[in-house]
């Protein structure tokens, strides 16, 4: 029985990339995340290979210096200071 596509859950899927769930699932909206599929009505999987490749890509990209990174926030723009800790 090879050739058959490995799958993964959440959790597992959690160990290989590091994000956020909420994040996933704005990247897989916008395609730019493998998208999950049902396995059953109550079990969502990620195809491994696809969640491999896209790993494999944004490596690529950030070798090469095209990765997109957001710009930092702008301070001025903060309606609100931190509060720091045991200051009265």
């Amino acid at each position: 029985m090879t050739g058959l596509p490995r799958t993964i859950r959440r959790h597992e899927l959690r160990l290989i990339v590091p994000l956020a769930d909420s994040t996933i699932f704005e990247m897989e909206r916008r395609g730019e995340f493998p998208r999950r599929f049902n396995l059953t009505p109550r079990c969502v999987v990620w195809d491994l290979e696809e969640v491999e490749t896209w790993l494999e890509e944004r490596r690529k990209l950030c070798r090469e210096g095209r990765a997109k990174i957001a710009p930092a926030p702008d301070l001025r723009l903060r309606k609100t200071r931190p509060v720091k800790r045991g200051s009265k």
